[in-house]
């Protein structure tokens, strides 16, 4: 295992049990844990498939106990997987902890479907905690708007003094939240990211500043890169070279990595460096040139 830390941020770059078992136990406030799905996806030279489903769960029963033991006593987890693997999940948590809600991340999808069946357009995600008298919860922190007769102001004549609808609630546990696209300002080159908004209700609503966030499983580091900005620490662990470069450069830990210099992949629309600079350069020209005329047009 190698080891990066700057300013509260910790990136692991190892195998995620072996890196878990190296934390302290009970020093965790706060773990987003979004592990590979045992569905075939390629994560640059590593395969996210198991020899079979009883290895899958075997190895996931594995992190989850240790990430139940870094827990401090009121710490909450969250946990995502495949939607076939979610029952197994349950079952496992819920005898060591106690699950609050199951949440539905529901996305659209302009991307084929199927036609033989209905596809699947959401991720389940368990939302767990040590202890279910002590635990944080930060409502007034996300609230969202609500879809009632607020809007319209309309009166609630229920309550002993006719009252306006709240305009804000705390989302209900189906998220509607899209999906990372090739054309957003914070996609990175993995197959699974997961978005910046998403990570930002978990971390708000079950953390507060200075808390210690972990994400085990870290891809493109977006837990950290959440946790950075809303003042938490965090730890970060990944098994990838390449998706340990994304976090060192969107966590500001390094700008090289074994010599190479750290920066955003390019996109296909994007013009390269070259044709910036030929650009800039064009404009600099055009800029000397405009200057001269002014002048020779104020002396003559």
């Amino acid at each position: 295992m190698k080891v990066f830390e700057k300013n509260g941020h910790k990136i692991i770059f190892g195998d995620a049990v072996e890196a878990l078992e190296a934390i302290e136990d009970g020093s965790v406030d706060l773990i987003f844990a979004d592990p590979p799905y045992n569905i075939g996806k390629k994560f640059v030279d590593l395969a996210d498939k198991w020899e079979s489903d009883d290895s899958y769960l075997s190895w996931c029963y594995k992190w989850l106990t240790l990430c139940i033991n870094k827990l401090k006593s009121n710490g909450t987890m969250y946990v995502m997987t495949a939607t076939q693997n979610m029952p197994h999940f349950d079952i496992f948590l819920r005898n060591k902890m106690t699950i609050l809600s199951r949440i539905v991340w529901y996305y659209d999808s302009s991307s084929v479907q199927a036609r033989k069946y209905f596809g699947s357009l959401y991720e389940p995600i368990l939302h767990c905690v040590k202890n279910p008298n002590d635990y944080t919860f930060n409502a007034q922190d996300i609230l969202v708007q609500a879809r009632t007769g607020a809007v319209r102001k309309l009166i609630d004549y229920r309550k002993p003094v006719p009252t306006v609808y709240n305009s804000k609630k705390v989302p209900g546990n189906v998220w509607h939240i899209p999906r990372v696209r090739y054309r957003m300002d914070e996609y990175e080159n993995h197959p699974t990211q997961k978005p910046i908004a998403l990570l930002e209700r978990i971390v708000k609503a079950s953390s507060n500043e200075g808390d210690l966030v972990l994400d085990p499983f870290s891809g493109t580091f977006t837990t950290s890169y959440v946790a950075k900005e809303l003042k938490r620490r965090s730890i970060g662990i990944e098994i990838s070279e390449e998706y340990i470069k994304i976090g060192l450069r969107r966590l500001h830990i390094a700008t090289e990595f074994n010599g190479e210099r750290l920066r955003r992949e390019r996109k296909t629309y994007e013009p390269s460096e070259n044709e910036n600079q030929t650009a800039l350069s064009l404009f600099e020209k055009k800029s000397k040139w405009n200057t001269s005329s002014r002048k020779r047009s104020k002396a003559s």
